[in-house]
């Protein structure tokens, strides 16, 4: 180090980070949330009859939607890993075209495999992106910032959820020869392809690597990128920390917690306005209705993510939240003639599970030790959770409506299942904690640990609780 690294220029180095990293990653997944997610808009607005020849069990439609997360599921582990051999924004912008033209071409669909083929390679290439945005943020963000930094690029789906419905209320004010659904995907298709464009140009390389930094801020965001741990760098896998990942138990108990949150979150993103439209609302005013519970998630799910940044503790804010999640799920369960308790549970539903799922990201992205581990076990425990998707895709057929019991009720345990596994993760995180504390003392929080061979696992190292 050339010279003593000053808090002023720490500061003006994260500030430019932000302004070159948070609007590209965070409007990437606001349409890649939009592209997964507006088949509970276009189902509104007339996709069913058009190629699905009405549907009137939902049967169809389940299954389009839930192709997405196949191709997701088997992807996100490989593509993750290789995606450390190639420089990342290079691979952040070619999954974004790929995402953006596949649903773009949904609009060309006459049927119902057109429609499930454009979702599975949707799915292929946003497999790509999601898993690899942790691992990316992780290069240049210290433990004490990825969670509000995570909070902010995740809350994108929320707000993707309020802009979508927006967007699906303007686009059923148009008059064409061209069906509604058709124009909603090309209006949220194409815009992804020309940021992946943009994302070649504007993205920061690797902090060693970019040249959108001076010498002297990659200087400091190298040291920055060590401060905790001295692992695996560069276009290098360690084979090892892959086996240590699939052998992680704490992996497979994240898996488990994800797997009830994308059950309600896939769940919510599908047929909130289906659910809405149950208390009574036209299509065109259900979907409108969907904006404000995704608002409040986003707001709160970035002041509870900046408090565990503060703390440096998740385990219990995720528990929390997913109990508010479940709570929602309760009221639709149990309160059937009041219409405005049953609005405010979405509010429940869309904050805690939002709230949940931005804090677990980040929560993984510290304590797996090394780039390489970070790189199979975020998108081990992502798929794991996906499967959840798949399910929350299946358990609100249109036979079980207007009340649907089963699906609020699976939900409802699910994400009550989650919250016990953060307690006991969080537990057994401050447990592992204090053991290595008594066996090795406690290390100088200013000294980067060596986790190129054991990872997480380095004496020294000490988990996020």
């Amino acid at each position: 180090m050339s010279k003593p690294i000053t808090e002023v220029e720490e500061r003006h180095l994260v500030r430019k980070l932000d302004s070159y990293i948070l609007p590209m990653t965070c409007l990437l997944y606001l349409f890649a949330y939009l592209d997964r997610s507006n088949l509970g808009n276009a189902r509104l607005q007339g996709l069913p009859e058009d190629v699905l020849g009405g549907d009137e069990s939902g049967y169809y439609f389940d299954w389009v939607n839930s192709a997405f997360f196949f191709s997701y599921i088997l992807f996100q582990i490989p593509a993750s890993i290789a995606s450390k051999m190639f420089p990342p924004h290079f691979w952040i912008a070619s999954a974004a075209v790929g995402w953006g033209l596949a649903s773009t071409l949904m609009a060309t669909a006459f049927n119902f495999g057109g429609l499930v083929s454009a979702r599975v390679f949707m799915g292929l290439f946003e497999g790509c992106f999601g898993p690899g945005i942790p691992l990316y943020y992780s290069l240049f963000y210290t433990k004490h910032e990825m969670g509000l930094r995570m909070a902010y690029w995740f809350g994108f789906a929320a707000v993707a959820g309020a802009f979508g419905g927006l967007i699906a209320f303007g686009v059923n004010q148009i008059e064409s020869s061209i069906s509604n659904w058709r124009l909603l995907f090309i209006i949220e298709g194409i815009p992804a392809v020309i940021l992946g464009v943009l994302t070649v140009a504007l993205l920061p390389n690797r902090p060693e690597r970019t040249k959108l930094l001076t010498e002297r801020e990659r200087e400091i965001a190298l040291h920055r990128m060590h401060k905790v741990a001295r692992g695996d760098v560069g276009y290098t896998v360690n084979r090892a920390h892959i086996w240590m990942a699939f052998k992680d138990w704490r992996v497979y108990t994240g898996g488990v917690i994800f797997f009830g949150l994308n059950c309600a979150l896939a769940s919510i993103s599908a047929f909130l306005p289906t659910i809405i439209k149950t208390f009574g609302y036209t299509d065109a005013l259900a979907q409108l209705m969907t904006v404000p519970p995704y608002a409040v998630a986003a707001v709160v799910m970035s002041m509870v993510s900046y408090v565990t940044d503060r703390l440096q503790t998740r385990g219990l804010f995720m528990a929390g939240s997913s109990c508010i999640g479940a709570i929602g799920y309760i009221i639709l369960l149990t309160v059937e003639d009041n219409n405005g308790a049953r609005y405010f549970a979405t509010f429940c539903l869309t904050t805690g599970t939002y709230t949940s799922i931005g804090i677990i990201i980040a929560w993984y992205a510290h304590n797996l030790g090394s780039e390489t581990k970070k790189a199979t076990g975020i998108p081990m425990f992502m798929a794991i959770g996906q499967c959840g998707s798949i399910l929350g895709s299946h358990i609100y057929p249109k036979a079980d409506g207007p009340k649907y019991t089963r699906g609020f009720a699976i939900c409802c345990a699910l994400e009550l299942l989650a919250a016990l596994c953060c307690v006991f993760l969080h537990v057994s995180y401050k447990w592992d904690n204090a053991r290595r504390d008594s066996l090795h003392g406690k290390p100088d929080p200013d000294v980067s640990v060596d986790t190129r061979e054991l990872a997480d696992k380095a004496p020294n190292f000490r988990y996020m609780g």
